[in-house]
């Protein structure tokens, strides 16, 4: 139990204002939203420090933003991971962390990610929604019987799931969870995410990631459609690809990492999200997030002190 694990969150943990004090105190940091502001050709940088939120909560600005603030503070607090992943949209953030896909490729990918995910389904059409307080066989058994698209899509942690599917669907399937207890919650998103409605979003990414390339990773990187460590950058890019039609395996890849040794999981990012899911899968390992210039130097000793240990 003695590695480090950086771990980076995905779509909604965005919020105006985020990575603004990195930006002013760190060139690092600052260096970071100048490349993505260039590579996208607008001010992503505005776009994040000043909102308005609606501009900032559409796919398409949220996904390449939450990469830049992340990457940003990861360059800003200069420790380095013995491993790596990301909840969704922050693999592709534990991607360029560990050497495998340059800053600016993913950072433009991601904003036609966040477009072709949601264009795949009209708004309206789809819908995801939380359950909580039900065991994963349930969930799925539910899903499975259901009519139409809905499907299970994030094993979060112990007793948190997300479905998403049909809209339809999703409400029938919530209707019949919450006879069996569970809790149900309907998230205010723009599209079912990771259901297999996603496919033709995968289908266009795909023809966008051919020909980038993947070096192998620097740090062993867990990746969601497998939860399985992967060390060779083909694989990632296959990974990434069939991520946006999957689900996300969360709570098993978190399990994976802890048995192979993971001891202290340090969230880089806006919001504490992935913080809390670490928590509850096991609450005896290490959890720390670092979200602001203010988290920098408590998370700098944690390191150090959690590696001489």
């Amino acid at each position: 139990m003695n590695r480090v694990a950086f771990i980076f969150p995905g779509q909604g943990s965005q919020k105006v204002g985020m990575g603004q004090d990195a930006h002013q105190a760190d060139s690092r940091a600052r260096d970071v939203f100048e490349r993505a502001d260039a590579a996208l050709g607008f001010s992503l940088t505005k776009l994040c420090f000043e909102g308005p939120e609606e501009e900032l909560r559409l796919t398409a600005n949220t996904q390449p933003a939450i990469l830049t603030v992340s990457y940003a503070l990861y360059q800003a607090l200069g420790e380095t991971p013995d491993w790596v992943a990301g909840h969704s949209l922050g693999e592709w953030s534990a991607n360029v962390v560990a050497g495998a896909l340059a800053f600016e490729d993913a950072v433009r990918l991601v904003r036609k990610r966040g477009q072709y995910m949601q264009e795949a389904v009209p708004v309206g059409e789809g819908a995801m929604a939380a359950v909580l307080r039900a065991e994963r066989a349930l969930v799925d058994a539910i899903c499975e019987a259901t009519e139409g698209v809905v499907e299970a899509v994030n094993y979060n942690s112990p007793g948190q799931i997300v479905i998403a599917g049909a809209k339809d669907a999703v409400e029938r399937a919530s209707e019949r969870l919450k006879e069996e207890k569970a809790r149900v919650m309907p998230l205010p998103v723009s599209a079912p995410f990771h259901c297999s409605l996603m496919r033709p979003a995968e289908e266009r990414l795909s023809h966008d990631l051919e020909p980038i390339e993947f070096g192998d990773p620097e740090f062993r990187l867990y990746a969601n459609v497998t939860a399985e460590p992967i060390e060779q950058g083909s694989k990632l890019k296959e990974a990434l690809t069939l991520q946006v039609s999957r689900p996300v395996r969360w709570e098993e890849l978190i399990r994976r990492m802890i048995a192979d040794g993971a001891g202290l999981f340090v969230e880089i990012g806006p919001g504490r999200v992935l913080t809390g899911l670490v928590s509850r899968i096991d609450k005896n390992v290490n959890v720390l997030s670092v979200q602001s210039m203010d988290d920098l130097e408590a998370a700098r000793t944690a390191i150090a002190e959690f590696r001489a240990s």
